[in-house]
């Protein structure tokens, strides 16, 4: 701080100025100037300078509208005023005088009311201090706010896939026990009252509890996620990234399930899709659960496609669409919501995390994700992801 002696002892609010810097070293220099020649001036009133770094009180260069540093303001007496860039003691040179006038004009308002002057109260006395401190204060209980707004969503959110992971985990639970029973029943030597299990009901009954504890599987995966809740940190470590031949793999993933239920599978990715800039691990995430859900929805016999096209030269945009009952127009935007699901997925096995959590992969690579379908017709799943730049 630095400051002059006064021949106005009883006025208490002298001027004040702010230099705001940040951390970078060829600002020092700059700052021992302005310092310096702070000091030269020859004024008959008190002036206060206060250095403040951006980067350890940003809410107070919100809060004056700092666009660039270093930056000097003078806070008072009125009107502020910011003198900003690598000349400021140059700046200085040409308003000093004006503002030396305007504060003289403020002392002699002061003398003309000595009283109210004297009897300032204690926190008028530092005007910076103290709005610096509501700024701060007002900053905390913001994130404060936000923090429990956050943490209140996730208890809801856990709740609602508890009670839901209640009810549907019973069904393919009971399911497979009454096959693995049945199973025992026709194996066990000791009993009296063996069941005769010919070859083809012994292969339905093993195929029926594999299918039930795939399903147990999928829907704890999905708890498990849950249990992270909304605010899982993403791990995206993008790199150069063959599509044809991560779609190509999650398609042979899914043979059985599509054999199993007499789909057809068309894939239309060409093989000069150019490399896209991507994380490998993520995007096999997005496909897979994308095709999981169109095999999923699609009836038996149905048809499921997975298309790839070089859509612009700077995305490439995949699809995923199927034959199944479609979506209303009216929720088309809310399948992308956490634990949202459609009426049409009461019966099925999930918690509606999938799409959700599609939708965070693909913005986390600067992408978009988005679906066209009609009651009855369908549903077309589309995503881009961006072209790779050597």
């Amino acid at each position: 701080m630095e400051g002059s002696s006064t021949s106005f002892d009883d006025v208490r609010v002298p001027l004040k100025l702010l230099l705001f810097i940040d951390k970078r070293p060829s600002l020092a220099r700059q700052v021992r100037q302005i310092k310096q020649y702070l000091k030269t001036l020859e004024t008959h009133f008190e002036f206060n300078l206060d250095v403040v770094d951006i980067g350890e009180q940003p809410y107070l260069a919100e809060h004056y509208k700092l666009v660039a540093s270093p930056a000097l303001i003078k806070i008072s007496p009125a009107p502020q005023q910011m003198l900003a860039g690598s000349d400021i003691v140059n700046q200085l040179e040409r308003w000093w005088p004006k503002w030396q006038q305007e504060h003289l004009d403020t002392l002699n308002t002061a003398e003309t009311d000595a009283d109210n002057a004297t009897n300032l109260p204690p926190d008028l006395e530092s005007p910076f201090t103290y709005s610096a401190e509501i700024m701060k204060l007002t900053d905390e209980i913001f994130r404060l706010n936000q923090t429990r707004e956050e943490l209140e969503a996730q208890l809801r959110f856990k709740d609602r896939i508890i009670a839901m992971m209640a009810h549907d985990l019973r069904n393919p639970l009971t399911a497979a026990s009454i096959a693995v029973e049945t199973l025992e029943l026709g194996y066990a030597p000791n009993q009296t009252r063996n069941l005769t299990l010919s070859p083809e009901l012994t292969g339905q009954l093993l195929k029926h509890a594999k299918t039930q504890i795939r399903a147990i599987n999928r829907m704890i995966t999905d708890i498990l996620k849950a249990a992270r809740g909304a605010s899982m940190e993403l791990q995206i470590v993008p790199q150069e990234l063959d599509l044809p031949s991560l779609c190509l793999e999650v398609v042979e993933a899914f043979q059985n399930r599509l054999y199993e239920k007499q789909q057809q599978l068309t894939t239309e990715i060409p093989q000069d899709l150019p490399t896209v800039y991507a994380d490998g691990t993520q995007v096999k995430r997005v496909v897979t659960n994308l095709l999981d859900n169109a095999i999923k929805y699609t009836p038996v016999g149905g048809n499921v496609s997975l298309i790839a096209v070089h859509r612009t030269t700077q995305k490439v945009q995949v699809a995923v669409i199927d034959t199944g009952p479609g979506i209303p127009a009216e929720n088309r935007d809310k399948i992308f919501e956490e634990s949202y699901r459609l009426q049409r997925d009461v019966t099925q096995e999930g918690y509606g995390l999938g799409l959700a959590l599609c939708q965070r992969i693909i913005r986390a690579h600067y992408g978009q994700i988005w679906v066209d379908s009609a009651p009855g017709e369908g549903s077309s799943f589309y995503f881009t992801l961006p072209v790779y730049r050597a």
